[in-house]
């Protein structure tokens, strides 16, 4: 007497990415976005906001940046190297853009001679 219905079912193919999907692939480790943004960043010398692990803030523009830490150039203060891992977060901190004012109204006109006696 068997337990098994059928015929024993294949075990799939071992992959050495982890994988188990067929024909599915990694996401990459890394995508270049960081690089690519602290380029536009140094290019345009936007100024920032660094928020960090200990919830301190500090202002600045970044001027050099490596796989493990950032240089952020402050006027009236000495520049800092910050270590990415303690790092939380940082922002633009550069002038917000304005919203759009909404259209100005023309001036009311004063009726006409013609359109007063109607």
């Amino acid at each position: 007497m068997s337990f098994m219905k059928g015929p024993p079912r294949k075990q799939p193919p071992f992959r050495k990415d982890g994988g188990g999907g067929a024909g599915k692939s990694r996401a990459p480790e890394s995508t270049q976005q960081e690089v690519q943004y602290l380029k536009r960043l140094i290019e345009h010398k936007t100024p920032i906001c660094v928020k960090l692990r200990n919830n301190e803030e500090v202002r600045g523009i970044v001027e050099y940046y490596d796989a493990s830490f950032i240089r952020l150039t402050r006027p009236q203060a000495p520049n800092l190297f910050i270590f990415k891992h303690e790092i939380k977060y940082f922002y633009e901190d550069g002038p917000q853009p304005k919203a759009a004012a909404p259209a100005a109204r023309p001036p009311a006109r004063e009726p006409d001679e013609n359109e007063a006696e109607a």
